[in-house]
């Protein structure tokens, strides 16, 4: 099979790949378990130094990785640079820190010695989204390799370029071979590649139906799991907010990647007092966004990665609008891209507010008090971060608890950063990734125990 990448601006391929067969991926299952064994012998110093190297290449290179981001899925050339840098920084960050991570634990019990230790698993899976398409690989690839597994991608098939030159980052840096291995493979190969005794465990970003699906697969062989799957993230302004701050930090939140984020403000929910300047405001900024081609300096907002995925999120404004939202900004699509716009007035039951929307559009909430925006908040299936404004923050503070998603931030768009652990709840999935946890979660924390 042939999988051809499209650059969504103008159409035109961005590369070609063919489809390895069944015995070239049983080899390369083969091949990676038994690079595991070696690779987990290599002192835990060099696998660091390895990961810097990765690091550095990443920066060294960092013109022909954005290059290749914005080709295949329409970023602004200026994202994708930023993308590239917060992989090296993830790198660097593991390369740091995984001494102290992977350290023996020492727990006092009536043995002589008692600790836990943390020791590789094997070969991890990773099925990776197309919308950060360097950044998700790194996050999971940077701890995962560190702790001496081995890593194997099966990447979205609109970014397979970018899947080529992220393995060749791994070479480039030294890697022994085999210990991270791409995989151009169909969709309908994942459970042969989970079923493998080589495969230990899945990690998947995704949608909800694919976490759903890889889940399934992964509990018939009773193999580990890490889901970070959709969101439809609240963002909540409180009466005495600076909105000003409060509206350039939203349109970013929103706006960034062309809306194509799980962790992206989704659901402005708003003060009475301040809705009518905050979405002023906000309608103001989001008219200054510049459209064009993603390769051009001066552009703020690309097109969306696929036409279907833009035809779906003009379904969702047009079925919001029938329901009643008020069509405030945009609303219009040509092909894959799709106007910035804005829904007012939109309340539950509203396409807008219950599912998530993938793109540059922001709904507008009308809330009563704090109770009712936190009760708003609530109100959804996903729970993978929630943003509050407001200059008290010791009050914010006191909030936190009525949140039942994974991160809670206060007067900043909710982001993953290398040193905190980042993961959702309900149907955003489970699992830690980042930090420590994302250390923790494929390594077998062995517990010892010696008595004479």
């Amino acid at each position: 099979m042939e999988f051809k990448s499209i650059n969504p601006y103008n159409g035109q391929e961005v590369g070609a790949y063919t489809s390895i067969t069944e015995q070239e991926l049983e080899e390369k299952l083969n091949k990676s378990k038994i690079a595991h064994e070696a690779w987990k012998k290599v002192p835990l110093a060099e696998r660091c130094g390895l990961l810097k190297k990765a690091g550095a290449v990443l920066r060294d290179n960092v013109e022909e990785y954005a290059k290749m981001i914005s080709l295949e899925m329409g970023k602004p050339l200026s994202e994708a640079k930023g993308e590239v840098n917060k992989c090296a920084w993830v790198c660097d960050y593991y390369a740091d820190n995984a001494s102290d991570f992977l350290a023996d634990e020492t727990i006092s019990t009536d043995a002589e010695k008692s600790f836990v230790r943390h020791d590789s698993i094997g070969a991890v899976l990773a099925i990776m989204p197309w919308n950060f398409p360097f950044w998700q690989v790194f996050r999971y690839a940077a701890p995962t390799l560190t702790a001496g597994n081995t890593g194997l991608l099966k990447h979205a098939p609109n970014v397979f370029g970018c899947a080529k030159q992220i393995e060749e980052v791994f070479t480039r840096a030294g890697y022994p071979e085999y210990v991270f291995q791409n995989l151009i493979v169909h969709h309908d190969q994942t459970e042969k590649i989970i079923a493998h005794d080589a495969v230990r465990a899945v990690t998947l970003t995704g949608s909800e139906r694919a976490g759903s699906a890889v889940a399934e697969l992964a509990g018939r062989y009773i193999k580990k799991t890490v889901l970070e799957l959709g969101g439809n993230n609240a963002f909540i302004v409180w009466d005495d907010a600076d909105i000003d701050q409060s509206v350039k930090i939203a349109v970013t939140a929103r706006m960034m990647n062309c809306g194509q984020s799980c962790i992206a403000a989704k659901r402005f929910i708003l003060m009475d007092g301040i809705y009518d300047e905050f979405v002023q405001k906000f309608t103001e900024a989001a008219k200054q966004l510049k459209d064009g081609d993603p390769m051009e300096a001066n552009t703020t907002i690309g097109p969306l990665a696929r036409r279907d995925l833009a035809d779906q999120l003009n379904a969702q404004v047009k079925e919001s609008v029938a329901q009643g939202a008020k069509l405030l900004l945009g609303g219009n699509q040509n092909g894959c891209y799709h106007e910035p716009t804005i829904l007012g007035e939109v309340v539950p039951g509203m396409a807008a507010f219950d599912q998530e929307t993938f793109g540059p559009l922001a709904a507008m909430i009308r809330a009563k008090d704090i109770d009712h925006a936190f009760e708003l908040s609530e109100n959804s299936k996903y729970g993978l971060g929630v943003t509050v404004c407001t200059k008290n923050t010791d009050l914010a503070l006191q909030h936190a608890h009525k949140v039942s998603d994974g991160a809670y931030f206060v007067n900043e768009l909710v982001k993953s950063d290398p040193r905190l652990p980042f993961g959702g709840t309900k149907n955003s999935g489970y699992g830690r990734e980042l930090a420590k946890d994302g250390m923790m979660e494929f390594v077998n924390r062995k517990t010892v125990y010696v008595k004479h």
